[in-house]
């Protein structure tokens, strides 16, 4: 399995982080596509937030990762955010 981190941080980080709590479902449906797809979790931090995405493979990842910049790109035109810091690697444990 492999996991992906994207952390949102600095301007317009709570404001997506808004955003993306409350298209929550339609986001998960989305990446329930991918194959491979394992698990989603978003968190809220003091500086913006983080999701992590879980595959079976490193395409999986990379699905997810485009899903995240497609939906980013057509849903918070108004929000201004930097690209989010990406930390990927393959996973050791995973408990759902």
């Amino acid at each position: 399995m492999h996991a992906v981190l994207r952390k949102y941080a600095g301007k317009g980080a709570k404001e997506l982080i808004d955003l993306i709590e409350k298209n929550k479902s339609a986001i998960v449906a989305l990446l329930r596509q991918v194959p491979g797809f394992v698990s989603y979790t978003l968190a809220r931090t003091e500086a913006g937030g983080f999701s992590v995405t879980v595959c079976q493979d490193q395409a999986g990842i990379s699905e997810s990762n485009r899903i995240a910049r497609e939906w980013i790109a057509q849903h918070a035109q108004g929000i201004t955010v930097a690209a989010p810091e990406v930390t990927a690697g393959g996973v050791i444990a995973h408990s759902a």
